[in-house]
């Protein structure tokens, strides 16, 4: 399993609160070679880590993110959810997976990837999201890479590949088997699975090929690549 790439979903989800930056160096300080966070911009047009389209779940406030400014998400999460940029920066050169959830139009896209730009950092990004948010993303940064969120057994139409131009398929971890995991790499694609919390998954996953697994389990999943 020394091959599998290690990508923390959220951070840290089961010790420290996801998508914050003690949650991200948590799972950087368990072993992980990369985070996955979601990004979402608030009314301003700053992207921010937040998964969810309210503050309710996390933050106890029932209010929509594209209702608020960054300085008002400040506020009611006691500067708890980190800007992309302050994301970008705490994590250094380490590896980071920009979930896009809800994004389709490319002036989002085109706001994340500035920042990506402006913190100097595309070469070590990478986008997940449906297939809108990805051709959203593709149009926003012909050089972007990408993992394509696929949740279906049949493969993506070969006009959205071409469109796409992922480097990643990225399945939810239940429909991968055998003959999807060799008809993926024989497409010339890498195959990330998400999000395998248990052993069992995740060395069944290992025994298919997978490239990378995200996980909300991190440790877990390092421990095992070690051969724990």
């Amino acid at each position: 399993m020394q091959k599998l790439t290690a990508v923390a979903h959220r951070g840290d989800p089961y010790r420290v609160r996801e998508n914050t930056i003690d949650s991200l160096r948590a799972a950087l300080a368990l072993g992980a070679d990369a985070v996955e966070v979601d990004v979402r911009l608030t009314r301003d047009g700053v992207p921010v880590l937040l998964h969810d389209e309210t503050l309710k779940r996390l933050w106890g406030h029932d209010r929509p993110l594209l209702s608020l400014s960054a300085a008002e998400v400040r506020g009611l999460s006691d500067g708890k959810v980190p800007t992309l940029a302050e994301a970008l920066d705490a994590t250094e050169d380490t590896r980071l997976m920009l979930d896009l959830p809800g994004t389709s139009e490319v002036r989002v896209a085109r706001r994340i990837v500035d920042v990506v730009r402006e913190a100097g950092a595309a070469d070590r990004v990478y986008y997940c999201a449906d297939a809108r948010a990805m051709l959203a993303v593709r149009a926003a940064d012909p050089a972007a890479e990408i993992a394509l969120t696929w949740t279906s057994s049949a493969p993506p139409r070969p006009a959205l590949l071409d469109a796409v131009r992922p480097r990643w398929l990225n399945y939810r971890f239940g429909l991968l088997d055998r003959p999807l995991a060799d008809r993926i790499h024989a497409d010339g694609y890498l195959i990330s699975a998400w999000t395998p919390d248990t052993r069992r998954s995740m060395r069944r996953l290992a025994a298919l090929g997978v490239d990378s697994m995200t996980t909300n389990r991190v440790d877990v999943l390092c421990a095992l690549r070690n051969g724990g």
